[in-house]
């Protein structure tokens, strides 16, 4: 029994779909420790830059969107991704501004923007590519 290049799609889409969702729920979560309670988390979170943090934990919950709209292989959930991208780089560079002027940040918020970014890019450019319709070997247009 082999596998159809649409079932092989439908695989590679439900698996990007869960790790959107599962990105979206550990954004949330570490965000929302270090926004709303006191403690170890917000410790930890040393000189984090608060408008990357309300970004990131916002964004957290396209993620959870986007994820479940791929599941369900809607339309807009490829420009919900592409958005998250876009929007994700523009804080990244945003971020830069910050730190070239002098504000104080932590190595880790330049490691997770680059590890978002690459994320989402990567996101919207795979669901894209699968979402394409397949091109038949053989054929010229």
């Amino acid at each position: 029994m082999t596998m159809t290049a649409h079932s092989q799609r439908q695989i590679w889409i439900r698996v990007i779909s869960l790790i959107a969702i599962g990105f979206g729920l550990l954004t949330i979560k570490e965000g929302g420790a270090v926004l709303f309670f006191d403690g170890t988390a917000r410790d930890a979170a040393g000189n984090y830059v608060p408008f990357v943090l309300w970004f990131n934990f916002l964004a957290g919950f396209a993620y959870i969107i986007a994820g479940v709209g791929l599941w369900l292989r809607r339309r807009w959930a490829l420009v919900l991704a592409s958005i998250i991208a876009a929007a994700t780089a523009l804080t990244f560079m945003a971020f830069g501004v910050f730190v070239y002027s002098g504000g104080a940040w932590e190595q880790r918020t330049l490691i997770a923007m680059s590890v978002r970014t690459l994320v989402w890019t990567g996101i919207a450019f795979a669901v894209w590519r699968l979402s394409a319709p397949p091109v038949s070997e053989g054929r010229t247009q």
